[in-house]
């Protein structure tokens, strides 16, 4: 396995054989987007096959989303395996209400069922919202 040397606090990178693991944390909104973009359509470029872990996001807005698609847009007109390993229902609620899920194909982890990546710490208990709040977190800005 093959760390891609970057020093990016919100994207680690790990790749083998023409696979790609790449987990994404933080707060994915306009301004990781237009950092994050670049990245990752050279990683859809240059892999056969792309996992994207979305797991450590603590917020996600519409432009983040439309990173996604965009992503996965690309990896199906490049015949690129594409998987999305997302396991936070806020998250998983914004795909369903903006249809997406056809294309995103969000999925949980399965122990084992990819390259292990080094430990992104959570941040301190991120509330999540209960079924009856917003579908996206609040945040101060």
């Amino acid at each position: 396995m093959q760390l891609i040397p970057r020093h990016d606090p919100h994207l680690v990178v790990r790749s083998t054989g023409g696979l790609t693991v790449a987990a994404l944390r933080g707060e994915l909104d306009l301004v990781l987007v237009r950092h994050l973009r670049p990245e990752l359509d050279a990683l859809v470029r240059e892999s056969e096959g792309l996992t994207l872990d979305i797991r450590r996001l603590t917020f996600c807005d519409a432009t983040g989303l439309g990173l996604l698609a965009h992503c996965a847009g690309r990896a199906q007109a490049r015949g690129v395996r594409w998987r999305l390993i997302c396991d936070q229902p806020w998250i998983l609620r914004l795909i369903r209400l903006t249809a997406l899920g056809e294309l995103l194909r969000p999925e949980a982890a399965v122990p084992g069922d990819h390259p292990a990546l080094p430990p992104l710490d959570r941040p301190a208990a991120s509330p999540q919202p209960s079924s009856t709040t917003a579908a996206i977190p609040s945040r101060h800005v």
